[in-house]
């Protein structure tokens, strides 16, 4: 008789523990850090399902083995029936395989081996991510395509700089991401994306998708972005594949019509206006171009030049000025027998670099604390001053106080003991940790004078100065640049920066205005300090004027 008993390993309890911290969680694309447990969970779905399938394999080898069984009993049965049923116990074994065996096949046949893999990805699955974050992922691309001028084919190949794990994308990948795009109303990604998974299957790579559709979708996006002729182009190559296509054989006479009208509305045109088109065209070649200087360009094309590494203004005799040194500050205790290494970053606004002032043991636990308690990065809504996630923002952050350890006692004291400002009326020490193509983009640390209410409810004044750590390295981007002076600040792990937000006076130094750039390549975690002004009055006494 078979045994019907099959036993599955139990995976539904697996990784509970782990996935609790995960599920107060949400957001997955603005933190690398927490989607490194999406990794864990996915590895032992994998698990799972290879349980699955070998008992699946398990099931229909047993199957197997019945039916050739069975067809070498019947073959030899079937050439003398009567003669075969002639002997008492092959008539008995008869009747029993009938009543009996085939009854307990069936239910071998019937039996469900997917009980264990389908309640492990049950309860999984309400950790998993979510379409938002799917989107926010596409988006994160298409926003590092942007920042980095990167083309579709680089992005596609994986072949950026830094990688260590090269990852190709499929035409499918391409496909949803120019999904996204065209969802979004921006067809010139959709069109960048839809070309790219026309190459790749041009080139032979095998897909579900057809080229129909992706010829569909790209030649209404670069309809969509006014030019006619060659969405016509690409509507011809897409009837020449399905001469039936209705939409396509629509937009035929359309896109016909319309680039007749074109040619007939610039053949009417004034012989005088194509004159003084010439006439125009002849002066300009003649003048030579001027480059617009780093303060016209506007600003979010200065924070994207500075986050590529280009439009750095720091003139060499600047740079003689810069200067690094043994720093102890006035012979503080702490830093006497060993002193801080300091360097210059910039003198206007003055940024300092430390170096080597926070341990990879420290890094560790400061990430452990904070790893469990990551939430969506917020901003304050300058109008309504509530706190709100923002699209220029994709982080998570998570705030330590000193009871949550020892070790983060220590490191306020260490940040007081160099820069001599006072930590009991700074903010708590926040840890962040950037998403996929991860960013801040430009603002103030401190509350403008049109945000009276900005830091009220703490009553501890306006932010100072900001302390930041970097408690990673980035294979490429996420440099912390200040967009009106031209400055760059890139990432080193063990380092941190530090500036004045506020004048000697109490004015806003708006030279301060900073963003994170993009993280390309890498996983980037910072930590920071903001430093309020209430007792400081005899540790940074107040200047005699505005800018001092």
């Amino acid at each position: 008789m078979l045994s019907l008993r099959m036993e599955l390993p139990c995976w539904c309890l697996l990784l509970l523990s782990c996935l609790k911290s995960v599920s107060a969680a949400n957001d997955f694309y603005t933190s690398i850090g927490q989607m490194t447990d999406l990794l864990y969970t996915e590895k032992d779905l994998v698990t799972s399902l290879k349980d699955y399938i070998r008992a699946e394999e398990n099931k229909l080898e047993r199957v197997k083995q019945w039916a050739d069984k069975l067809d070498s009993l019947s073959a030899t049965a079937t050439q003398d029936p009567e003669g075969f049923l002639g002997h008492p116990v092959n008539a008995f074994k008869l009747m029993k395989r009938l009543n009996t065996e085939w009854r307990d096949l069936e239910s071998l046949v019937l039996s469900d081996t997917t009980d264990g893999f389908i309640s492990n990805l049950t309860i999984q699955r309400q950790y998993f991510p979510t379409d938002e974050d799917q989107t926010g992922a596409a988006k994160a691309l298409l926003r590092l395509q942007d920042t980095y001028k990167l083309d579709a084919h680089t992005i596609s190949t994986g072949d950026l700089p830094g990688v260590k794990h090269k990852s190709p994308m499929t035409v499918e990948d391409c496909y949803e991401l120019a999904k996204i795009a065209y969802t979004d109303v921006d067809y010139y990604h959709t069109e960048l994306w839809m070309a790219q998974a026309l190459k790749q299957l041009e080139e032979g790579e095998e897909s579900t998708l057809d080229k129909v559709t992706v010829l569909d979708y790209l030649s209404y996006s670069i309809y969509q972005q006014g030019d006619i002729e060659r969405a016509l182009k690409y509507t011809k190559d897409l009837l020449l594949l399905d001469p039936e296509h209705q939409r396509a054989k629509g937009n035929l006479k359309y896109f016909e019509f319309q680039l007749e009208k074109q040619k007939k509305a610039a053949a009417d045109e004034p012989p005088k206006k194509e004159e003084r088109e010439k006439r125009d065209v002849t002066e300009k070649k003649k003048k030579p171009k001027k480059k617009p200087t780093f303060q016209l360009i506007p600003e979010r094309k200065k924070y994207e030049m500075l986050c590529r590494g280009e439009g750095i203004r720091m003139t060499p005799r600047r740079e003689s000025r810069l200067f690094c040194r043994y720093y102890d500050n006035h012979r503080n205790p702490q830093f006497v027998l060993s002193p801080a290494k300091q360097q210059d970053e910039w003198d206007r606004p003055y940024i300092v670099r430390y170096l080597d002032v926070i341990s990879d043991k420290e890094i560790e636990k400061v990430k452990q604390l904070a790893k469990p308690r990551l939430r969506r990065a917020t901003i304050s809504n300058p109008i309504t001053g509530v706190l709100e996630t923002a699209p220029y923002r994709i982080s998570k952050s998570a705030w330590l106080t000193g009871y949550e350890d020892p070790m983060i006692d220590t490191i306020n004291q260490r940040i007081e003991d160099l820069t001599g400002l006072e930590m009991d009326t700074a903010e708590e020490l926040q840890v962040a940790n950037y998403g996929v193509g991860g960013q801040y983009e430009p603002h103030f640390d401190f509350g403008r004078k049109d945000e009276p209410d900005a830091f009220k409810e703490l009553g501890t004044g306006n932010r100072i100065a900001t302390w930041l750590f970097y408690m990673s390295d980035v294979a490429a981007g996420g440099a912390t640049v200040f967009p009106d002076v031209g400055a760059a600040v890139w990432p080193k792990k063990g380092t941190a920066v530090f500036w004045y937000n506020l004048f000697a006076s109490g004015e806003g130094d708006y030279s301060t205005r900073h963003a994170a750039c993009p993280v390309l390549v890498g996983n980037k975690w910072v930590s920071n300090k903001w430093i309020h002004e209430r007792g400081q009055e005899w540790r940074r006494p107040c200047g005699l004027n505005e800018t001092e």
